[in-house]
């Protein structure tokens, strides 16, 4: 009977146990071979699973065709080109795969590799922003030579050519600051001209067409000008009271004025009124006040047929209409 839970298994109890595993699995698991069966169609066949070096060589130098109980690799251009760019030399590829295969290495792969690295490495690429050309290579050795030439990151690609990996207004400038006078060239090797910004003022649109006489009136144009005549026809007929200073205009106290507007105002009552622009020009007008506040009287005119607002200052005076205009 179980008297309780089991202990712990202790570190050496589990490293018994682990081995006792991989005693029981290792005659399951086939060896891995350090060989290959290089063949004359540029492929190596591989009965089993290699060791970790030559699976990394020929997963680098060679392209998988197929897998099952062995796989199958194919060298081809590519692939030995791959295999030389990741540091392979011809002659250590040579020798990894004559060291690592049952069978002859087949001339038609030693060909393939010695034909691959003789083109391999002929022609350089590499990144440089911009360039500094000179026909006096003296010049560009003392430009080397210099310590402040450091930031521009030169390199010489030939007697006369330097390459930078600074941009080329950062390379003219950094030239510049080092006393030299160098000019920026274009694409084609042509001299680049530089020159202030001109500005220069938009072409005017043409004027709208101004049409010949006067427009013709519509039915706004009508029925504006028929108000207007008709407010004037009220302004110029209305009785007003008489007020008790003779003259054109209306005479009253500050007091008296803004008194009468204000009351005006609340009955709706309209007024005439003398009243003086910023140009000191006078006038009479017939209002109907509606606010009054601020110092300003807000009015339907009817003598403009308009609401509008005049300053209290500029009114003269006010006197009240014996007949108000409807």
């Amino acid at each position: 009977a179980d008297s309780g839970p089991r202990p712990a298994p202790t570190p050496a109890e589990l490293a018994a146990a682990r081995a006792r595993a991989a005693d029981a699995i290792t005659p399951l698991i086939p060896e891995p071979l350090d060989h290959v069966l290089l063949q004359a169609d540029l492929t190596a066949v591989a009965p089993g699973p290699l060791e970790r070096p030559l699976a990394a060589l020929l997963g680098v130098a060679a392209d998988v065709e197929s897998k099952g109980g062995a796989t199958v690799y194919r060298f081809t251009a590519g692939s030995v080109r791959r295999a030389l760019d990741a540091g392979q030399t011809a002659a250590d590829l040579h020798a990894f795969l004559a060291a690592h295969s049952r069978t002859p290495v087949p001339q038609p792969l030693t060909y393939l590799i010695d034909d691959v690295a003789r083109k391999h490495g002929h022609l350089r690429v590499g990144a440089a922003s911009s360039y500094v050309r000179c026909d006096d290579d003296a010049v560009l050795s003392e430009i080397m030579a210099d310590t402040r030439s450091q930031p521009l990151r030169l390199r010489r690609l030939a007697p006369t050519v330097l390459a930078s990996m600074a941009g080329p207004a950062g390379l003219l400038e950094g030239l510049r600051s080092m006393g030299f006078a160098p000019a920026a060239e274009s694409a084609d090797g042509d001299v680049l001209i530089t020159r202030a910004d001109a500005y220069r003022t938009p072409p005017r649109a043409a004027p709208a067409p101004v049409p010949e006489g006067p427009p013709v009136p519509d039915d706004v144009l009508l029925g504006a000008a028929l108000r207007a005549i008709k407010a004037g026809d009220t302004a110029a007929t209305v009785v007003h009271a008489p007020v008790q200073e003779h003259g054109d205009l209306p005479r009253t106290p500050s007091a008296e004025t803004l008194a009468t507007v204000q009351a005006a105002a609340m009955t709706g009552a309209a007024l005439w009124i003398g009243y003086v622009n910023a140009d000191g020009a006078a006038s009479k007008r017939v209002i109907a006040p509606v606010r009054v506040e601020g110092g300003f009287v807000t009015a339907y005119d009817h003598t403009a047929d308009d609401v509008r607002t005049y300053p209290l200052h500029r009114i003269t005076g006010v006197a009240e209409l014996t007949d108000d205009p409807s």
